[in-house]
């Protein structure tokens, strides 16, 4: 299927791009990828009764299911093939992270290079396959116990049908592993976000028709849409320059004689970002926070005052514990993420082995400690910025019942995912312009 795609992009003119034959392509395919994905969000999983869902999905919607069809593309509400979307292998993604930097024979394995990192790849899948399996089996139990005035979610429950659930459910979570992977090697931007952003982005014209019913409706005023209206414009601002935003630490490296040639001398600079972590703390806490929530959700039991019934009610959104556990989690993740990524004492010693000093700073271990040092002192801020982000529009959800789509880790990950597939797209017209003036200069140099 890549090579029909690919085969497919090369014979596409893009206009503006059509010099770049190479980006071209990449677009191309990129745009083909995400339009395979959409549709696949509106095949429905065989054995579930459409109406019956519908109504049981109206009925739970405001909380539990709504985030996390959001994250599916619109995949849930319609009880897709795609229902649980490439979430299973985010989490195993970053589950083999933690225990990479945990186990000694996995940091090993990293270590070793392109075969390493293919081998931790692989161990990725696996569980991604596991995590998939698991999660299918539990939907088709839930689905199993989910009764709704148009009868059961369910046409047939039994074994026949659990078992079909989680073939068809871990066969479009591979695929779209797969399909996220070649995105990434020959398309443009990361596959796994991109397909998180279009199905967010998907969502975006519903959820705006949504709030201006709510305003057609007398529901919130004019006066609250033009001020959500600015306030979107305003965080997505806030979000560029946040994440633009680093820390540049001065490397000076010593001169030195190389051959008969002095080399060295100059100064350099070692960018640390504002938000190391990225989308990766709000996206987690999210899934944990959701946990109590789903179990509830799919449990069938619509009663009852037990312990979990009495947690999911105080990790409604509005409530005092949602907020203050969404924030622990937040900063948590925040610095634990960035703790995986960065590594102060492996960079120090890389700037050791080159030569590479920090002015006033002693090489070796005083270099470790001073990057863990501004480390932990940017953390700060990311975290700070990055509770900012998706507690504001929260207390607007809770307060006014807009859609998810105008929540924190939407727009977070809307923006920086642009973001990202700008950049890349803007480093592949370099590449052209360079091979050009380098075409150039050997033709004049030839007339010559």
């Amino acid at each position: 299927m890549a090579s029909a795609i690919e085969q497919f992009a090369s014979n596409v003119n893009l206009g503006v791009f059509s010099k770049a034959t190479e980006l071209k392509q990449r677009l191309w395919f990129t745009f083909i990828a995400l339009i395979i994905y959409r549709i696949g969000t509106h095949i429905p999983l065989p054995g579930i009764d459409p109406a019956a869902w519908n109504d049981i999905f109206a009925q739970k919607t405001g909380g539990v299911l709504d985030m996390f069809n959001m994250f599916s593309g619109g995949a849930l509400e319609r009880m897709s093939i795609f229902t649980l979307n490439i979430m299973p292998y985010i989490s195993a993604s970053i589950i083999m992270q933690l225990l990479t930097s945990m186990n000694p024979q996995l940091e090993a394995m990293k270590k070793e290079g392109e075969s390493g990192r293919k081998r931790l790849n692989q161990y990725t899948r696996y569980g991604t396959i596991f995590l998939a399996a698991l999660q299918a089996y539990g939907l088709a139990v839930g689905l199993e116990n989910m009764q709704s005035s148009a009868g059961s979610a369910v046409i047939n429950a039994g074994i026949y049908f659990r078992i079909t659930t989680v073939i068809t459910i871990v066969g479009g979570t591979v695929f779209l592993m797969w399909l996220g992977e070649q995105i990434t090697s020959r398309g443009v931007g990361n596959g796994i976000s991109l397909i998180i952003f279009a199905g967010i982005v998907a969502g975006i014209p519903h959820a705006v028709a949504s709030t201006l019913e709510l305003g057609r409706t007398g529901a919130i005023s004019t006066a609250v849409i033009i001020g959500i209206l600015v306030m979107v414009v305003g965080v997505v601002a806030f979000i560029v320059f946040m994440e633009r935003a680093q820390r540049r630490i001065i490397v000076n490296y010593p001169k030195r004689m190389v051959g008969n040639k002095m080399t060295g001398g100059e100064a350099s600079h070692m960018p640390l970002k504002l938000n190391t972590s990225g989308v990766i703390p709000p996206i987690f806490a999210s899934s944990l926070l959701l946990l109590p929530m789903t179990i509830v959700g799919f449990s069938g039991d619509n009663g009852g005052e037990g312990w979990v019934q009495e947690m999911a009610r105080h990790l409604q959104h509005g409530q005092p514990l949602y907020m203050a556990t969404y924030t622990f989690l937040i900063v948590f993740f925040a610095f634990f993420y960035t703790a995986i990524v960065f590594n102060p004492d492996e960079t120090a010693e890389n700037l050791r082995k080159y030569g590479g000093f920090v002015p006033g700073i002693r090489p070796g271990k005083a270099t470790g400690d001073y990057l863990d040092y501004v480390l932990t002192r940017i953390t700060v801020i990311g975290a700070a910025y990055l509770v900012f982000i998706c507690m504001l529009p929260e207390m607007l959800i809770s307060e006014f019942g807009l859609p998810f789509y105008f929540g924190g880790t939407s727009l977070l990950i809307t923006v920086s995912v642009m973001m990202d597939t700008v950049a890349q797209i803007h480093s592949h017209l370099l590449a052209h312009q360079y091979e050009g003036l380098i075409k150039k200069a050997k033709l004049r140099g030839a007339r010559k």
